[in-house]
């Protein structure tokens, strides 16, 4: 008892947004179950699948649905779908190779911060130099120039949006930002991978002593180390 209440004062606070996608974008090169790496995004359909499955916190989607609610309501229409805010609502072919190049970047830079622990085995030898990280970061970022906005509701708290200053909404653009954000906050202090057997996970830390990504690889790190401990002494 005595040791749980230390561990839970000291429970960090919920996942940014920021964080979130960062993360999230990374981890679609995962552990297939088999021993192997599988990547999320090896095809147009799996970065559709993916965007899909953030349209909450892609800010682009968040403020333009935001924006369509307001419209609808004050003009009785129905408000249109927010896939499209973002190179339309299916992938195509550029919109993959832009967003894998900047997870490369992005994965270079999760290496760079987990120093002096290693980075994910998935790619740790064929990361893209640091300084081609950070400039193809930048340079990702920069597609899209936003400005902040205000939005405040009545009977809500003030909310800051970044809104893009041209027309078009770009993917790449909106990670990009998100990753910048992340990685220029104290969240980064947090980033360590997993070296539980076969795990390639990126994760945050949620307390001091959490030295996994999730239980289930804490639980093979341990089986593994008493075997060898028994092989040791064999």
């Amino acid at each position: 008892m005595d040791a749980i209440g230390p561990i839970i004062s000291r429970m960090r606070e919920p996942i940014s947004r920021d964080a979130r996608l960062a993360l999230d974008l990374a981890l679609t090169i995962r552990h297939d179950g088999n021993g192997g790496v599988t990547d999320d995004l090896a095809g147009p359909a799996g970065l559709t699948e993916w965007v899909r499955a953030h349209l909450e916190l892609l800010p682009c989607t968040a403020t333009k649905r935001a924006d369509d609610q307001r419209e609808g309501s004050a003009t009785g229409t129905a408000p249109q779908s927010a896939e499209g805010a973002i190179g339309g609502s299916t992938a195509d072919a550029a919109q993959l190779t832009a967003v894998r190049e900047l997870r490369a970047a992005v994965r270079a830079l999760f290496a760079r911060a987990v120093r002096p622990g290693e980075p994910s085995p998935a790619d740790a030898a064929r990361l893209m130099p640091l300084p081609e990280a950070v400039r193809h970061l930048n340079e990702a970022a920069a597609r899209t120039p936003t400005v902040p906005v205000l939005d405040w509701p009545e009977g809500a708290t003030p909310v800051v949006h970044r809104t893009p200053t041209g027309a078009v909404d770009d993917l790449t653009a909106a990670l990009a930002h998100a990753v910048i954000a992340f990685l220029a906050s104290p969240d980064r202090d947090r980033l360590r991978a997993c070296h539980a057997p076969r795990c390639v996970r990126y994760f945050l830390k949620e307390h001091p002593r959490q030295e996994w990504c999730k239980p289930s690889c804490g639980n093979r790190a341990r089986v593994a180390r008493h075997h060898q401990r028994h092989k040791a002494t064999a």
